[in-house]
């Protein structure tokens, strides 16, 4: 395993660190000030705008997408570095990118199953920047960590698919510019495979019966940044079967392919958050005085800062093995490696971040600085594509297995 940078992954890291300190940085300020003079929230702040036309300018563009008829194309090891850039600025970057999700997993699921009308009316708009997406599984009467749970029923009547269900929590959907749905269902709920019950199909927003209700909180952060995450109600919603992705029962092996990557991807993400909590630890311990001597000469905030970088440097290291496995022997192959930094990431990643704000005082849980609200979007992908729980059983009965 050789995680050296190759040429053409130190040439895009050495672009996107520059954008990100001449562009995406001092953008942050602006982007909050804008956002409070909008007469929605869920609008789009102009200088979002403005960024993502310098990144597509600059080449930094979809550099998520291995898929070079699409994408960047770039392998799970070369993008790697790129996302935990990325992962600095969580709010603004990957958006400015056209790499945030969930539009990446999204762009994934219609590069590989899409047919060739769907990938033109949905994926190119959304490779463009145009417009934005949401995916549709989690619901809030069944245990989600569970898809084989899943109520939502797709059911066929002549020419069409007549949608009814509940969902929450649906990422993106309260942004205007979210103009597409990927909703995952039942289209045979006594079938005898329960990993065969399920499919996907695409609803566009404007659909009769497609209700967005309202955005539910994260820790008390709306999340405005990514669209919110919506509570969203079928009820009777028909659209033409040519809607459905793949085929019938595919869904369950859909939203397993799309959620490999988009794992990885937060993962990656997360060390980011992780770096720049490390940054902003050290600056407020070297700046700050308190009974007497510096904060940075405090035997215990020297501690946070060492397992601190300790903790990042393992993490990254076990994210570019996942990824350079995926890379080799793909996804499956990597199941184990998935599984474990979709564990241990975001549960230290949660910790460091503490850490940072215990240091801040007052100012780590204000909006001052951006602690609280990494936390607050750190601690939620403990429960986001799976919760620790339904991985680390997983992950035993694969290491058991071996013994029995």
């Amino acid at each position: 395993m050789d995680f050296a940078f190759d040429a053409r992954t130190q040439e895009l890291r050495e672009r996107l660190l520059t954008f990100m300190d001449e562009h995406v940085h001092p953008a942050e300020e602006t982007a909050r000030e804008q956002r409070a003079g909008l007469a929605s929230p869920w609008d789009t702040p102009a200088i979002v705008e403005e960024l993502k036309a310098e990144a597509r300018k600059q080449g930094l563009w979809n550099l998520f997408l291995p898929d070079r008829e699409h994408g960047a194309g770039l392998t799970n090891l070369q993008y790697a570095p790129l996302a935990e850039i990325t992962g600095r600025s969580p709010q603004l970057a990957p958006t400015a990118l056209n790499c945030a999700a969930p539009d990446t997993g999204n762009m994934e699921v219609l590069a590989q199953f899409g047919d060739e009308a769907q990938q033109k009316q949905w994926l190119e708009p959304l490779l463009a920047g145009e417009i934005r997406s949401a995916f549709a599984m989690t619901e809030p009467e069944v245990a989600s960590s569970d898809a084989t749970n899943i109520e939502t029923r797709i059911e066929r009547d002549g020419d069409e698919y007549v949608i009814n269900g509940r969902k929450w929590y649906i990422s993106g959907a309260m942004n205007p510019l979210c103009r597409i749905f990927i909703v995952m269902g039942k289209t045979d709920p006594d079938g005898a495979d329960i990993r065969r019950q399920q499919s996907m199909i695409l609803v566009p927003r404007d659909t009769p019966g497609l209700e967005v209700r309202r955005a539910m909180q994260v820790y008390g952060y709306e999340d405005h940044w990514h669209g919110g995450h919506a509570e969203v109600v079928f009820h009777d919603v028909r659209v033409p079967a040519s809607n459905l992705i793949g085929e019938e029962g595919g869904g369950f092996g859909i939203a397993q392919a799309r959620l490999g990557p988009g794992r990885i991807h937060h993962c990656m993400r997360l060390i980011g958050m992780a770096e720049r909590a490390i940054e902003l630890m050290c600056r407020r311990a070297v700046g700050r005085t308190a009974f007497g001597k510096p904060l940075a000469q405090q035997g215990v905030v020297q501690a946070w800062i060492a397992d601190a970088r300790v903790a990042v440097e393992q993490l990254r290291l076990l994210v570019l093995k996942t990824a350079w496995l995926m890379d080799t022997v793909g996804n499956k192959g990597a199941h184990t490696e998935i599984q474990a930094i979709k564990i241990a990431t975001p549960r230290t990643v949660v910790d460091i971040l503490d850490k940072a704000v215990q240091l801040h005082g007052a100012g780590g849980v204000s909006q001052d600085f951006p602690l609280a609200e990494l936390w607050a979007g750190a601690r939620t992908l403990r429960l986001a594509d799976g919760p620790d729980e339904v991985h680390q059983r997983s992950l035993a009965r694969r290491e058991l297995k071996q013994y029995r």
